[in-house]
C-alpha cells in the first residue's frame, strides 16, 4: 500500500463514552484482517503529560517501554493489539505548546507572529503523521480527547479538518462516537443530542463519515434511518454500540455491526480477508465460563476510582482467563485499615495485592496487610510501593528495626531501608524525572521469580518510581530469609524480593500490569492467581478434614 490511511475518532454529547475502547476494537479488527495498525491519543489538557496528575482526577498513569508517562487509553491499545506503544502515541496540548514555544525561542519562525493557526495546528498535524511516516503502519487511528464543542479541543478539530483536506479523498475518515440516550419517562431513545453533536462538528468544517452510537437499548431500523438522514451519513455507517458485559466483547460487537467493513470501503482498502479472531474468542470463552473463582484483596489508597488501578484490574481478567478462574477483586482502602476492622477486611481472601502509590497516606495499612499475608501463608504480590512496604514490614517485624521506613514517608528514619536514588536527590521538578520505562532485570537461579517467568534468567519490565531498595540493608535482610531474587546488573538495584519460606510471596519494584495483554497475560499475575486458587483449595480441604 503506497499511502498510510488515517482514521480520526471524535466524541460528542458527553465524555466517557469509550472512544478508546472503540478505537482499540476497530484497530483489533483491522489488525485481524492483516493490516498493520496503531492508535494514538491527542489529549486537550495543558499538562505536558499525565505523570503529575492525581489518579482521582485522571485514573492511572500508563507507562510505555520508552518511558513516556501517558493516558490510560494507551493501556487499552496495548491490551487489545499486543503491540507496544511509545512517546509518539500520546500527545497533550501542553506538549504541543511547549514544542511551539521552544521553536519560537530558537527563532525558527523568523520573526512571525506565532498563532494557533497555523503554528499550533501545524504542530498537531506533524505529531499525527509521525507514526504514519515511519513506514511501519498501513493505518493510523487517532483518538481526539474531550468532546466536540469543548474550547480545548478546537485546535485539534481544526488540525483534523486541514489534514483531511491535505490527505485527499479516501485517505482519511472521521468516526464520531456519540450518545443516544434513553428517556424512561417517554420510553424511547432520543436522537436530538447526536444531531446537535454532528452539527457542531460540521460547523468546524468536518463531516462525520461514520456514526458510532452508544446506547443502553437496541437502536431500531427507524432510528438508524433517521440518524443517517439528519446527520448526513450512509445508512450502513450508523453503527450501534450497545452496553456490553465486558470491554472485550466490543470488537465482536463492532464486527457484527460491520464497522471494519465500512471503514475499509471508505478508505478504498480490500476487505477480502475476514478477521481471524479465534484466539480472542477463546479468551472470551474462558473468561465467561470459569471453572473456579478466587477473591483477591486489592489494598490501595485510590480504590474509590476503579480507573486508578485499571491495568491491575485488567491483568486479573487476563490471568483469570488463563487459569479458567473468575477473579473477584475486593477493594480495601489502606487508609481505613485499623486494628478493630482488620480481621473483617482480610476475611476470606485467597490472595493479597498491595498496590502502587505515592506519599505517606495509607502506608501503615499497607504494611499491616503485608504482615497478615506473610504470617498467614496467603499468596502475596506487592507492586512498586507494595514491594517497598514488604521490605519495611520485614525489617520492622523480623529484623526488629522498629523505625524502618522509606525516606519518602519519614526523611529522618533511623533505618531507611527504602531510600531516594542518588541521582534523584538533586531533582526539584516532578514531571518526567522518575525512573521510567523498561529496565532489565536478572533473575536468581531456582527462585520463585524464575519459576514464575517460565525459567527465564533475564527479563525487561516497566518502571515508574523515585525510591529504591537500600542496598546497605540487603545482606541483613537476606540473612533473615528475605531473598533479593531479581537485580538490575548495571545499577545493582534490587528489582524483586521474595520469601522462599512462604507458599507464594513476591514483591516487584516495577509495574508488571503495564505489559499484560489478552494475547499475552503477564506471568506474575498468572502465577499469583494460580497460587490463590491453590491456597483456596487447601483451605477448603483443611476445613473438610
Amino acid at each position: 500500500m503506497s499511502q498510510t490511511k488515517y482514521i480520526f475518532v471524535t466524541g460528542g454529547v458527553t465524555s466517557s463514552l469509550g472512544k478508546g475502547i472503540i478505537a482499540a476494537s476497530l484497530a483489533k479488527l483491522l489488525q485481524a484482517r492483516g493490516y498493520k495498525t496503531t492508535i494514538q491519543k491527542l489529549d486537550p489538557y495543558i499538562n505536558v503529560d499525565p505523570g503529575t496528575l492525581n489518579p482521582y482526577e485522571h485514573g492511572e498513569c500508563y507507562v510505555t517501554d520508552d518511558g513516556a508517562e501517558t493516558d490510560l487509553d494507551l493501556g487499552h491499545y496495548e491490551r487489545f493489539l499486543n503491540v507496544a506503544t511509545s512517546q509518539a502515541n500520546n500527545v497533550t496540548t501542553g506538549r504541543i505548546y511547549q514544542s511551539v514555544i521552544e521553536k519560537e525561542r530558537r527563532g525558527e519562525f523568523l520573526g512571525k507572529t506565532v498563532q494557533v493557526v497555523p503554528h499550533i495546528t501545524n504542530e498537531i498535524k506533524e505529531r499525527v503523521q509521525l507514526l504514519g511516516k515511519s513506514g511501519d503502519y498501513d493505518i493510523v487511528i487517532t483518538e481526539i480527547g474531550g468532546t466536540v464543542g469543548d474550547i480545548e479541543s478546537l485546535p485539534y478539530i481544526e488540525a483534523v479538518r486541514q489534514l483531511l483536506w491535505e490527505l485527499g479523498d479516501n485517505n482519511g475518515i472521521v468516526i464520531h462516537l456519540t450518545l443516544v440516550p434513553y428517556l424512561s419517562a417517554a420510553g424511547e431513545l432520543k436522537t436530538k443530542p447526536t444531531q446537535h453533536s454532528v452539527k457542531t462538528l460540521m460547523e468546524s468544517g468536518i463531516k462525520a463519515d461514520i456514526l458510532v452510537c452508544r446506547t443502553e437499548h437496541q437502536i431500531s431500523t427507524e432510528i438508524k434511518d433517521k440518524l443517517a438522514l439528519f446527520c448526513n451519513v450512509k445508512r450502513e455507517a450508523v453503527i450501534q454500540s450497545i452496553d456490553a458485559s465486558t470491554i472485550y466483547d466490543v470488537p465482536i460487537l463492532m464486527q457484527q455491526e460491520g464497522l471494519d467493513s465500512v471503514v475499509l470501503k471508505k478508505l478504498l482498502l480490500s476487505d477480502e480477508n475476514t478477521p481471524d479472531l479465534t484466539q480472542w474468542k477463546e479468551f472470551l470463552n474462558r473468561h465467561k465460563n470459569p471453572k473456579n473463582e478466587v477473591t483477591i484483596g486489592l489494598v490501595g489508597k485510590y480504590v474509590e476510582l476503579q480507573d486508578s488501578y485499571k491495568s491491575i484490574l485488567e491483568s486479573f481478567i487476563h490471568a483469570g482467563a488463563a487459569n479458567e478462574v473468575k477473579v473477584n477483586v475486593r477493594s480495601i482502602h489502606s487508609e481505613y485499615i485499623t486494628q478493630a476492622n482488620f480481621d473483617e477486611k482480610m476475611k476470606g481472601l485467597d490472595g493479597i495485592l498491595v498496590a502502587p502509590g505515592f506519599g505517606e497516606r495509607g502506608v501503615e495499612g499497607k504494611i499491616k496487610a503485608v504482615q497478615y499475608a506473610r504470617q498467614n501463608g496467603i499468596p502475596f504480590l506487592g507492586i512498586c510501593l507494595g514491594m517497598q512496604m514488604a521490605v519495611i514490614e520485614y525489617a520492622r517485624n523480623v529484623l526488629g528495626l522498629t523505625d524502618a521506613n522509606s525516606t519518602e514517608m519519614n526523611g529522618n528514619s533511623v533505618d531507611p531501608v527504602i531510600n531516594l536514588m542518588e541521582e534523584q536527590k538533586t531533582i526539584t521538578n516532578k514531571g518526567g524525572t522518575m525512573r521510567l520505562g523498561a529496565w532489565d532485570c536478572e533473575l536468581r537461579e531456582n527462585s520463585l521469580a524464575q519459576k514464575v517467568y517460565n525459567g527465564k534468567t533475564a527479563i525487561s519490565e516497566r518502571h515508574r518510581h523515585r525510591y529504591e531498595f537500600n542496598n546497605e540493608y540487603r545482606e541483613r535482610l537476606e540473612s533473615k530469609g528475605l531473598s533479593a531474587s531479581g537485580t538490575n546488573t548495571k545499577t545493582g538495584l534490587v528489582e524483586i524480593v521474595e520469601l522462599p519460606s512462604h507458599p507464594w510471596f513476591i514483591g516487584v519494584q516495577y509495574h508488571p500490569e503495564y505489559k499484560s495483554t489478552v494475547a499475552d497475560p503477564h506471568p506474575l499475575f498468572v502465577g499469583f492467581v494460580k497460587a490463590a486458587l491453590t491456597h483456596k483449595k487447601q483451605q477448603s480441604n483443611a476445613s473438610l478434614a
